[in-house]
């Protein structure tokens, strides 16, 4: 089986070694509380984390109906379909910059506020779009309305 590379200084292989970590398949489904893994056993879980590298490879958002012509539905990061649901390194998620490492910083700060908000059960503040609303095709379109949010 071959497997991604990881950049590692020794102490990831040395905890996967030890037996600190474990390395599981991906899970097969979500469930209100956490995932089911391929064996079908169910782990509750408080947060996962997607990184999908330099190519977005979203079709496994579709069966839960977060996607709309293959892109996120979201604004500014923040899922208009799921709460609790959050995207990063999206291109114009919220700049000209979002997709980078220069500005993917501050698109987390601004996901990870709206993400403690919904753990933590706080009303999230500011304006939130309705998840049926159609998303504006044109790029000049999405960067103004990033720029207001």
């Amino acid at each position: 089986m071959r497997h991604a590379a990881v950049l590692d200084t020794g102490v990831y292989r040395d905890a996967l070694a030890c037996g600190l970590l474990s390395r599981r398949d991906m899970f097969t489904a979500f469930t209100p509380d956490g995932v089911i893994w391929a064996d079908g056993a169910p782990e509750p879980v408080h947060a996962v984390i997607f990184a999908t590298g330099y190519r977005p490879d979203l079709a496994y958002l579709k069966p839960l109906g977060a996607l709309d012509q293959g892109a996120p539905r979201q604004v500014g990061g923040i899922s208009t379909t799921h709460p609790g649901l959050v995207y990063l390194g999206l291109e114009f998620q919220r700049s000209f910059a979002s997709n980078t490492l220069r500005g993917v910083g501050r698109d987390a700060a601004h996901v990870m506020t709206a993400l403690a908000a919904h753990v933590s059960g706080r009303p999230r503040q500011g304006r939130q779009r309705r998840a049926d609303a159609p998303r504006a095709r044109n790029t000049a379109l999405n960067a103004d309305r990033v720029r207001r949010w």
